[in-house]
C-alpha cells in the first residue's frame, strides 16, 4: 500500500491518475486537507483505499504494517506565503515526521522539493547534494523546501536512521490538469487560457531586467504527466536516492507559452499584452530557469518529455476545452 500525501493537489492527484490509468493500481491512500471544495473533483474519479485528513495520518500509520512507500506531495506551495509559522508546520515539521516514520519502518520516501530552492539560479540549477549550502531561495516557500533538503543531509551526515530510499524532487514549472484550485498560484498556461477566453487577450509581465525583453523571460515548463513519470520511475527503482531535478532541460519563453495557448484557440500574437509586475514579486522573480537533468538520465530515466507546445495542446484539447476539465 502507498501513502500519497497531497493527493487532492495537482501533482498528487495526477500521481493517483497515473496509478489508476497507467498502472491499473488502486492500493493507495490519499492524504490531504481540502483548501476549497473544488479539490474534491481532483480525485473523485479515482479508485483508492481511503481518504485521510492530514492530522489523522499519524494514527493511521501506527495501525498499518503493509506500507510499501510514502509519496509526499503535500505542502503549502504558494510562493507568496509570508507566514513562516505555517510553512514551518506544513513544509518542514510534517515532512520531518514522515521521514522519521519511514526511517523507523524501513519504507521508501519520495518527496516534493522545488526549483524555488535555487533562488536566482546563480549556481546553475545543479542537483548535487554537496552544493545545497550554496543556494539562496528568493522567498519563504523556497526556503522552507531548502531547509528540509539540507536537514536531510545533516541527518545523513550524523548517521541518523534514514529511509531505505529517499528522493527529493525539485519540480520546475509544472502545469496541467487539476490545478484549478490554486488561484493565483496556478500555472501561467491556465491563467493565459482564462484570460483569452474572457477578454481575447493574454497578459504577461513586463521585464524589469535589462537582459530580457518583455515576454522573453525563460522557464523550464514541464507538463504534469511528465513530472509524474519521474515520481513513478523512483517508485519502481528503489535503489536510487538523492536530490533530483524534475524539468525538461529545454526552457522556453513566456511569449512561446502564450503563443501555444493562442494557437489552440485560433488566436494571434497581437493579442498578447504586457503589464507591470506586482510589487510583491519584484526582487523575488526568476528570469531564467533550466533543469539540469543529466543526473536523472545517468541512472536510467529514458522517457521523453513533451515540449511546451505539445503539453499545452494536450492540456487544452483534452481538459480545458472539454465539458469536464478534470483528469
Amino acid at each position: 500500500m502507498i501513502i500519497l500525501t497531497g493527493g487532492a493537489g495537482m501533482i498528487g492527484s495526477m500521481v493517483a491518475w497515473h496509478l489508476n490509468n497507467e498502472m491499473n493500481f488502486n492500493d493507495f491512500v490519499i492524504v490531504d486537507d481540502l483548501v476549497n471544495e473544488q479539490q474534491e473533483y481532483n480525485f473523485n474519479k479515482r479508485d483508492f483505499v481511503e481518504y485521510i485528513k492530514k492530522d489523522d495520518l499519524k494514527k493511521y500509520l501506527n495501525k498499518k504494517q503493509n506500507i510499501s512507500a510514502v509519496i509526499h506531495m503535500g505542502a503549502i506551495s504558494a510562493t507568496t506565503e509570508s507566514n513562516f509559522n505555517r510553512l514551518l508546520e506544513s513544509n518542514i515539521r510534517f515532512s520531518q515526521q514522515l521521514w522519521h516514520w519511514c526511517a523507523k519502518n524501513k519504507v521508501p520516501f519520495i518527496y516534493a522539493s522545488s526549483a524555488a530552492t535555487y533562488g536566482d539560479g546563480s549556481f546553475n540549477y545543479n542537483d548535487n547534494e554537496s552544493e545545497l549550502d550554496q543556494l539562496n531561495p528568493l522567498n519563504a516557500y523556497g526556503y522552507s523546501k531548502h531547509f528540509f533538503d539540507r536537514w536531510i543531509q545533516l541527518e545523513l551526515a550524523k548517521k541518523q536512521p534514514a529511509p531505505p530510499q529517499w528522493c527529493g524532487l525539485k519540480f520546475f514549472n509544472v502545469y496541467g490538469p487539476n490545478e484549478y484550485h490554486k488561484d493565483r498560484m496556478a500555472s501561467v498556461v491556465f491563467h493565459a487560457f482564462n484570460q483569452y477566453k474572457e477578454s481575447k487577450q493574454i497578459k504577461l509581465f513586463k521585464s524589469e531586467h535589462p537582459s530580457y525583453k518583455d515576454g522573453m523571460q525563460v522557464r523550464d515548463f514541464i507538463y504534469v504527466k511528465d513530472a509524474v513519470k519521474v515520481i513513478i520511475f523512483f517508485l519502481n527503482n528503489s535503489k536510487f536516492s538523492g536530490v533530483y531535478n524534475v524539468g525538461t532541460g529545454n526552457p522556453e519563453t513566456f511569449k512561446a507559452l502564450a503563443e501555444a495557448v493562442l494557437s489552440n484557440n485560433t488566436g494571434n500574437p497581437d493579442e498578447i499584452k504586457y503589464i507591470n509586475m506586482p510589487n510583491d514579486l519584484k526582487g523575488k522573480y526568476q528570469y531564467y530557469t533550466k533543469a539540469r537533468i543529466d543526473k536523472i538520465r545517468s541512472i536510467g530515466f529514458g522517457d521523453n518529455f513533451k515540449n511546451l507546445n505539445e503539453g499545452v495542446t494536450d492540456y487544452l484539447k483534452n481538459y480545458l476545452l472539454t465539458s469536464d476539465r478534470y483528469a
